[in-house]
């Protein structure tokens, strides 16, 4: 793929990791966007500013952490950049880039195997075990929760085997902060009025493309379709797509560069650059 940035459309990407990862999960997207042209911003959440193994000694930070300073944190950084950028969340990054977008921010964005929004309330069997791990202790919601190698190949990494994903659980996962997991993963739906995670699906914004991974067991196709349909009665781009064979690692494992080249040349060719995109 080809895709370069041209003086009429962006030239810089955010990447937006997703929970259980810090901004290394994209350690490989950097090099290859920036071999594009592009400038390429990793923020990661607040306080997760130090390294994989500093965090998993240091969990308290991640229990603390709040939806809203998340959202407003990645705001100041999409805001900093001159020419709106090309938004790309993986898994709860995907949520954040939804927010981002219905702030009126970005050029484009692309939710790859993304967690739902608000009102989205399909729930396989397959995600309610992935999630079981974090939801199995009430206490667990004002912890740090992480996975055991066993469980981040079930939800993560399945397609794996067994030596590869505990490489992949080695290098990058850490914790999540279990509040985020309780109320905006399957009990969500429960709990009245609008939540932290809510959009406005009727609204403008720029536009938007779901990835899903057809062996993805956290976050599986049917999420990423209804979350995609909710958006039908907006007048902005909304694509869905499905990519055969690839789990919730998509973003990381093998073949990588597929992923890569599908969101950014979607992005670039659905960017909006008439005019720097405002909220109403």
């Amino acid at each position: 793929m080809s895709s370069t940035p041209t003086t009429a459309g962006p030239d810089t990407v955010v990447l937006v990791h997703g929970l259980w990862m810090t901004p290394r999960s994209w350690e490989h997207w950097v090099p290859y966007l920036e071999a594009k042209g592009f400038t390429v911003l990793t923020p990661g959440y607040p306080g997760f500013e130090i390294e994989v193994e500093a965090l998993r000694e240091d969990p308290e930070r991640i229990a603390r952490l709040t939806v809203p300073e998340t959202v407003d944190h990645l705001a100041r950084v999409v805001e900093s950049v001159e020419t709106p950028p090309i938004i790309v969340g993986h898994s709860f990054g995907g949520t954040l880039t939804q927010l981002l977008l219905a702030r009126g921010l970005g050029s484009a964005g692309v939710a790859i195997d993304s967690a739902p929004t608000e009102g989205v309330r399909v729930n396989p069997w397959s995600q309610a075990r992935s999630l079981y791990p974090a939801l199995r202790r009430p206490s667990n919601r004002g912890a740090a929760v992480g996975f055991t190698p066993e469980e981040f190949r079930y939800a993560f990494t399945n397609t794996l085997d067994a030596e590869a994903s505990r490489q992949v659980w080695e290098r990058y996962a850490i914790p999540a902060p279990g509040r985020w997991v309780f109320d905006y993963g399957l009990l969500a739906n429960f709990k009245p009025g609008p939540q932290e995670t809510w959009v406005d699906y009727t609204a403008d914004r720029a536009p938007l493309l779901f990835v899903a991974g057809e062996k993805d067991h956290i976050m599986p196709p049917s999420v990423n379709r209804a979350n995609a349909r909710h958006y039908r009665r907006s007048p902005a781009v909304t694509d869905y797509e499905e990519l055969p064979g690839r789990d919730h690692w998509t973003c990381g494992a093998p073949g990588w560069e597929r992923v890569a080249d599908l969101a950014l040349d979607w992005a670039v060719d659905h960017a909006r650059t008439d005019r720097p995109w405002v909220a109403a």
